[in-house]
């Protein structure tokens, strides 16, 4: 990878851990708030708070890190199948960290979202923003060149 190109994707990762940040703020709000209260369990209440950090995640990375163009109808859907990898992944870390080896939920949460944050910064980045393919662009809906 050249130098700029390099640069170039290091401000943009750098610019969706901020998002993250707002993101992960909700997150870890929902999580705590409902273990605290009792109203969920760790594993329940990480899969809340996830569900409530993507909307965060959403609209911001759409804007901020990725400038993306793609329409919403079709970004939306692309964003929900990476989402919902990391909501599932997210849900096999925190089962086997908190019920299978008995971690603490924070830190088990704290793994969790090292683990989902490179997923879903990949997927977000190739697939749900990516920019489309200039001859996709000309051919139009049709396909014909």
């Amino acid at each position: 990878m050249r130098g700029d190109a390099l640069a170039a994707l290091a401000r943009q990762f750098v610019s969706y851990l901020g998002v993250g940040l707002a993101a992960l703020a909700v997150h870890y709000g929902v999580l705590i708030g409902l273990v605290e209260t009792g109203r969920a369990d760790s594993v329940r209440a990480a899969l809340a708070g996830y569900l409530a950090g993507a909307i965060v995640s959403y609209g911001l990375n759409r804007r901020l890190t990725f400038g993306s163009a793609r329409p919403h109808a079709e970004a939306t859907w692309r964003f929900g199948v990476v989402a919902a990898i990391g909501f599932g992944l997210t849900w096999l870390i925190m089962a086997a960290l908190t019920r299978g080896l008995g971690l603490p939920y924070l830190a088990a949460q704290v793994l969790a979202t090292g683990a989902v944050v490179v997923w879903n910064f990949l997927g977000h980045r190739v697939w749900t923003f990516a920019t489309r393919p200039a001859a996709m662009l000309r051919e139009g809906a049709s396909g014909v060149r």
